[in-house]
């Protein structure tokens, strides 16, 4: 396990209606990574459109850290999913604020709907994405021209992963894991957390 890397700082997007293994899958991940052998390998916190609690799906309530304008520059970006992507698809504000940070941050992640809006900022363009098999039709309206792939857990473009739905978040964020700080360190994590990951079973 190293111990002299610098920690990467992950920001977690959270909205009305967000699923919540959708953020908490990936928060879970990257925070306990090199939790037990020394200090945490990410920094992770929650980040939101404006002040005050937001109300995820089935009324779990959650006060983030940040809002846009007073997040620090994250090196990590996770946009989530849920029933709560639908309306942000056209809330211009959203919109503008992933498209802006997309390209000042190493990697930008969505789990499940939240690649619906990764799709609206026209960041999959030319790219292959998956999503939700629920909504695998609603992205290929929002991305023409990007390759859907279905039946698979996550699909990494190289600075832009995205995962299907729900738990698939944890893969893809194990997955990062393991692409930052090498396959060993994934693993202890996922061991950690009681979770059955096969690195490559994309």
């Amino acid at each position: 396990m190293p111990t002299d890397v610098p920690s990467k700082r992950v920001a977690i997007f959270v909205f009305d209606e967000v699923e919540v293994l959708d953020f908490a899958g990936p928060f879970e991940v990257f925070a306990i990574t090199g939790q037990r052998p020394g200090p945490g390998l990410f920094e992770v916190a929650t980040v939101a459109a404006k002040p005050g609690q937001i109300r995820a799906r089935n009324g779990l309530v959650v006060t983030p850290s940040f809002t846009f304008e007073s997040l620090p520059s994250p090196d990590i970006l996770v946009i989530p999913g849920g029933y709560g992507t639908r309306p942000l698809v056209n809330d211009p504000a959203t919109i503008d604020w992933i498209r802006g940070l997309a390209p000042k941050v190493e990697l930008l992640l969505s789990v499940c709907t939240g690649s619906l809006l990764l799709a609206k900022a026209g960041l999959l363009d030319g790219k292959e994405a998956t999503t939700h098999f629920g909504a695998i039709e609603l992205l290929r309206e929002l991305a023409p021209s990007t390759k859907i792939v279905e039946n698979t857990r996550f699909v990494d473009n190289g600075n832009i992963i995205t995962s299907a739905g729900i738990s698939a978040g944890i893969d893809m964020s194990l997955h990062v894991v393991a692409k930052l700080h090498g396959e060993a360190v994934a693993r202890e994590s996922a061991r950690y957390m009681e979770y059955r990951w096969i690195e490559g079973a994309a």
